[in-house]
């Protein structure tokens, strides 16, 4: 299986914000993904758009696709370089501040449509059963649904 990989490192955002939106994002394919970040106000949203872009660019030279047919097979966000800084607490006494960095690792896979892998080689005589059986549960189904309409 083919895939891409695109790993960008040290994003001055803390990994906490960056999750808040992994769970949404993961389960859409890249496009949609682009979509619905491209609308988010947060600074959390815009890197991530700008990240999954990366790899969609990356992913269409590399595997030399449509981004139509690009799936997420990885999609982490890991902790990155802190800066250690104080401040001045109670009695004089330093107070850490962390700010802390991002990585983001993105492997996409391209996918592969199940009707041209059946054709290819000795199973194109199975893809033609298959296709008429797909055929025939289609017609099946708006037989039915004509069938309920008219009582």
């Amino acid at each position: 299986m083919e895939q891409s990989q695109t790993y960008l490192k040290n994003i001055a955002i803390p990994p906490k914000k960056l999750r808040f939106y992994l769970g949404a994002v993961k389960k859409m394919n890249p496009n949609a993904a682009l979509d619905f970040l491209f609308y988010g106000k947060q600074k959390a949203t815009q890197v991530l758009y700008q990240a999954v872009k990366s790899a969609v660019n990356n992913a269409k030279q590399t595997l030399k696709t449509e981004p139509d047919l690009l799936k997420f097979k990885i999609f982490t966000i890991e902790e990155g370089q802190k800066l250690k800084r104080y401040r001045p607490g109670g009695r004089g006494t330093p107070k850490p501040v962390m700010k802390r960095k991002s990585h983001i690792k993105i492997v996409l896979v391209k996918l592969v449509n199940d009707k041209i892998q059946m054709t290819d080689g000795k199973n194109k005589v199975d893809a033609k059963k298959e296709e008429k059986k797909l055929e025939v549960n289609e017609e099946s189904k708006d037989r039915k649904v004509v069938k309920s309409v008219k009582k």
